[in-house]
């Protein structure tokens, strides 16, 4: 067996299994990739969104989880470029939901709709093509391939928008009733 020289440490080896990649924020508001050792933009953080990799960001002073900011920094870039996803409407009710008892409901009814998506996508992509990469699933694709599925699977879409329209409106009606039987003998309630 070879003796290590002194002084000479092993390097670590870093792979996914380690956890998520560490990217830090400076005050500079670079972002240094910790695990490949060089600066990023974020254009580089968008890709590891695409490649699925998971990654946080951590402010380099504080320590604090910045990942989320990062996120809705690389949304507001793609909703100011191109076609935007969001329309004023939904973003203003999507603000509207922000102080309202129904805040943190409204996020994971969100969050659980989005993963729903994803899966139907996943269920029903051709062969070969990737969901995070946006170069082999286009809009393009995903529309030929809806108008192909023909009315089994806009069906099935409709069947999905259905029920999560019934969700909600079940959650609203669940929430009504547990602040109905809050609330009773206050003044102004009705008895």
């Amino acid at each position: 067996m070879p003796a290590q020289r002194r002084g000479a440490a092993p390097k670590p080896v870093e792979d996914a299994e380690a956890g998520p990649r560490v990217l830090k924020k400076y005050p500079n508001r670079r972002l240094y990739d910790t695990r490949s050792s060089t600066y990023i933009t974020l254009a580089d953080v968008k890709a590891m969104v695409l490649n699925l990799e998971e990654f946080e960001v951590r402010d380099a002073k504080s320590g604090e989880d910045l990942t989320r900011s990062i996120l809705l920094q690389i949304i507001l870039d793609e909703e100011s470029g191109g076609v935007p996803m969001f329309s004023s409407q939904m973003l203003a009710q999507m603000i509207r939901f922000y102080g309202h008892s129904m805040q943190g409901m409204m996020g994971a009814y969100l969050e659980k709709n989005l993963q729903t998506f994803v899966e139907l996508q996943k269920r029903f992509a051709p062969p070969g093509v990737v969901l995070g990469d946006p170069k082999s699933f286009t809009p393009e694709m995903w529309a030929q391939f809806m108008t192909g599925q023909g009315s089994a699977m806009q069906s099935l879409m409709g069947a999905y928008m259905e029920q999560s329209k019934s969700l909600f409106t079940q959650m609203q009606e669940q929430m009504a009733k547990q602040a109905g039987s809050l609330f009773t003998g206050l003044p102004g309630q009705k008895r």
